[in-house]
Order: structure tokens, then C-alpha cells, then sequence
């Protein structure tokens, strides 16, 4: 039996390999049309991501704004009830440690000569020798009786201005009061004022402050 002929094999034409590089070409122009495709959605998702996540930060801080205005509101009304509480028999409470005050106003502001603020005062007990001074707090910390202690010598510098000779002495008051708060302050040499259910009680100083 006769062997099988084989066809000899043809090399590749120019034809051949140009139509190959074409199709790579291609291919590969749909592989970069693929790309862009794909990134253009990821930027897109990372855009439509960082969007929401500003949108939620920004509902977010109107929500702790709010809050802080409701917290803030509210610290006031309640500091405001406690100044009404201290201030309510105040005056009896300090004839009993043998002071006649005869006057009492409540948010007292001193003015410099361009009318700007110095000072402002709570409480001003008054008479014709005395002044008395009173800080209320919600809480009382060391840190208020510290600061308290600074203004009484802004106090006693607008008193000298202006030629008010009495004696300037201070209260502290607190619905509550931190220890170290009260034993500093009757260190100091100033009353602290604490309440007792509908009534307030003194701590005396062993010896009274002036300025």
C-alpha cells in the first residue's frame, strides 16, 4: 500500500500576521475599554461612597449641635433654678452669721470706660460696709473657686477706681459641691453656700476674707 502524501506547509503571509496584530489590537482596545469602564464605576462608587459618608457627618453634626443647644439650654434653666434657690433666704441666712445686708441684686455686670465687661456677679449682697460676692454654679468645682478668687481682685480694682471703700468679701454656691472645691474655699477664706433640700446652710470660713 502506497504512503499518504503529505501537503507541504505553508509559512505565514503578511496577510496573516496583519490580520493577527489587527485582532490583538482590537482585543486589546476592548481590554482598555473594559478598564476604563471598570474604573470609571469604581470612581463612581467611591464618589456616590464619599458622598453619603459627608452627607451622614453633616447630619450627624447638625444632631450634636443640637443636642449641645438642648444640653446648653437646659444648663442654663437649671443653673438659673439654683441662683433662684440661693438667692431666695440668702439674706436671712447671712443675718445669722451677724451680716445686715440690705440690699440684694442678681447678674450684676461691672463695665470699664469703654463699656466693655470686667466682671459679672451672680449674687451682690450690699450695705453700707460690706459687699458681698456670690458665685453659683450647677456644679462647684476647685477650678471655679479659683477663678472666683481672680475676680474678686477685679473687683476690688473697680472698687478703688471708683472709690468704694467697703470691704469686698465672697460666697461660693453649688447644688453640688466636690470636696476639694469646699475645703479650698473655706481655706481661702470664703463662705460656701450649700443646698439642703428646699433651704440652703453656710459653712463659715475660720476667718473671713476682705478685698
Amino acid at each position: 500500500m502506497a504512503a499518504a502524501i503529505r501537503e507541504p506547509q505553508q509559512g505565514l503571509t503578511f496577510e496573516d500576521v496583519w490580520a493577527a496584530l489587527m485582532e490583538l489590537r482590537e482585543s486589546q482596545a476592548e481590554t482598555d475599554r473594559q478598564i476604563r469602564e471598570a474604573q470609571a464605576e469604581t470612581n463612581r462608587q467611591i464618589q456616590e461612597a464619599q458622598r453619603e459618608l459627608r452627607e451622614s457627618q453633616a447630619k450627624t453634626d447638625r444632631q450634636m449641635q443640637e443636642t449641645d443647644r438642648k444640653i446648653s439650654k437646659l444648663g442654663s434653666r437649671i443653673g438659673d433654678l439654683i441662683e433662684h434657690l440661693t438667692a431666695s433666704n440668702i439674706l436671712e441666712k447671712f443675718k445669722e452669721q451677724n451680716y445686715e445686708f440690705n440690699h440684694i441684686s442678681r447678674n450684676h455686670k461691672l463695665k470699664d470706660t469703654n463699656n466693655q465687661i470686667m466682671a459679672e456677679i451672680d449674687i451682690l449682697l450690699e450695705n453700707g460696709e460690706y459687699a458681698m460676692v456670690v458665685e453659683v454654679k450647677s456644679l462647684l468645682t476647685l477650678a471655679d473657686v479659683k477663678e472666683h478668687i481672680k475676680r474678686m481682685g477685679t473687683l476690688r480694682k473697680y472698687a478703688d477706681i471708683h472709690h468704694d471703700q467697703r470691704k469686698y468679701i465672697s460666697s461660693v454656691s453649688g447644688a453640688l459641691i466636690e470636696d476639694a472645691a469646699r475645703n479650698f474655699a473655706l481655706e481661702k477664706g470664703i463662705y460656701v453656700i450649700e443646698h439642703t433640700g428646699d433651704a440652703v446652710q453656710i459653712r463659715a470660713p475660720q476667718k473671713a476674707r476682705a478685698w
